[in-house]
């Protein structure tokens, strides 16, 4: 049985980060930051949306889409959840292929199942409905597709989860259901709705910022109490200081220097979380 780490982190340094891989491909410098309905803005601001080109294959897997790239050799997969963006947001795709520079397969795929994603020209007013029907605790149908595919076609035997906001949610979720889950990082997300939501079956790494519009603070203090309280595999929550929703994978390190070392950290957790469990 792993050890259990019970404690928030609040991360305030602005220390170098090392000891990781980027994918060596060229990101070019198209920024998308603004929002166009000024009278009700998204508080999950799109951030600087990359031009990125990712170093994968979009692939179907029975009645989903997905996108997948693949180390030369590996028996290591993450799942890599979307934000309300969407599977095909340049930003995730990035992450995807950091996964497997760091020697892990890495699918993102389309839990909208097809849906349209959010846009930053939508009225935030309207999120409640349009997320009616793209709920993240709703996706265990999905997730049971992609679970096959990655044991049978890729020769998984290790598998994690990574998720952002939308996906933050969703990878919460399924830490609570699926013990065969090696390890899962959940990036700003959390499942607020069910009864069973501090029951972790799995390793948990938690990331949130300390500003952020749409997860407050006291909500993270209550997951962490709560956590204490009823968890029995390991976790952590970790807070970092001045940042905003969306940092660890909207906002681009190269052109946001005092935001770099937060950015740079969070990527190194979340390596480093998963390399210990997987």
């Amino acid at each position: 049985m792993v050890g259990v780490a019970k404690s928030v982190v609040f991360c305030d340094k602005r220390n170098q980060i090392s000891g990781f891989s980027f994918p060596h491909s060229e990101i070019n410098p198209g920024f998308s930051g603004a929002m166009a309905n000024e009278a009700k803005p998204c508080p999950c601001d799109i951030g600087d949306k990359i031009e990125y080109v990712g170093l994968g294959e979009e692939v179907q897997i029975q009645h989903i889409k997905a996108y997948v790239v693949k180390p030369p050799v590996s028996e290591k997969a993450i799942i890599v959840i979307q934000d309300i963006y969407g599977w095909q947001l340049p930003n995730t795709r990035y992450m995807a292929d950091m996964l497997s520079a760091n020697g892990y397969i890495a699918i993102c795929p389309d839990f909208f199942v097809g849906k349209e994603p959010w846009s930053p020209s939508h009225d935030w007013s309207t999120f409640q409905q349009w997320l009616e029907d793209k709920k993240p605790t709703d996706i265990k149908k999905e997730v049971d597709v992609v679970l096959k595919y990655l044991k049978e076609q890729c020769g998984a035997k290790h598998i994690g989860v990574v998720g952002f906001c939308w996906g933050g949610v969703a990878t919460h979720y399924i830490a609570l259901q699926y013990q065969e889950i090696k390890a899962g990082v959940s990036v700003y997300g959390i499942v607020r709705e069910r009864e069973d939501r501090f029951d972790l079956k799995s390793p948990t790494l938690f990331i949130f910022a300390e500003n952020d519009a749409v997860i407050p603070l006291d909500q993270v203090t209550t997951l962490e109490t709560r956590l204490k309280e009823n968890c029995t595999a390991d976790f952590q929550v970790k807070i970092f200081s001045k940042q905003t929703h969306g940092f660890v994978h909207r906002k681009r390190e190269d052109i946001n220097p005092d935001d770099k070392p937060y950015i740079e950290e969070a990527r190194t957790d979340m390596i480093n979380w998963l390399n210990k469990y997987m």
